[in-house]
């Protein structure tokens, strides 16, 4: 499954709560996806700019963007942190790539990403970030 896809997954059910009823954000929540949605789009920017940088620039900025997730899931609790934990864990294969040639091939298990796995890597961090700024999960 894509990077995509598992995060469409996710944005659903946050979806489905915050309808429902079931996920009641608060100030506290909104200022912190307001805040992690700006970090997201600083990391990595739009498409169309993004994939013309070399492999080891976009990789950084994939990591920027996963750390930006991990800072804002440990200042939350609750819902919030569920949502962006869940979405961060699909974007987790991001860890193991790496951009640089590994002489003898000891890499300690990381591997070169394709073109294909950035983009969608990337477009996976925009959709969050999307979502994230979105009405209906900001006040």
């Amino acid at each position: 499954m894509s990077m995509v896809t598992a995060v469409e997954r996710v944005i659903h059910e946050a979806e489905l709560q915050l309808t429902d009823g079931t996920w009641e954000l608060t100030a506290t929540d909104s200022a912190l996806a307001r805040k992690t949605a700006a970090a997201l789009d600083a990391a990595i920017g739009p498409a169309d700019t993004h994939q013309a940088l070399s492999r080891i620039e976009r990789l950084a900025a994939l990591r920027e963007a996963l750390a930006a997730l991990a800072l804002t899931i440990a200042r939350t609790h609750g819902h919030l942190a569920w949502f962006l934990a869940d979405a961060s864990s699909h974007l987790a294969p991001v860890l193991h790539w790496r951009a640089l040639d590994a002489p003898g091939n000891r890499a300690f298990g990381a591997v070169l990403p394709t073109g294909d796995e950035l983009a969608d890597a990337e477009a996976a961090t925009r959709l969050l970030a999307a979502m994230l700024t979105r009405g209906s999960l900001t006040t």
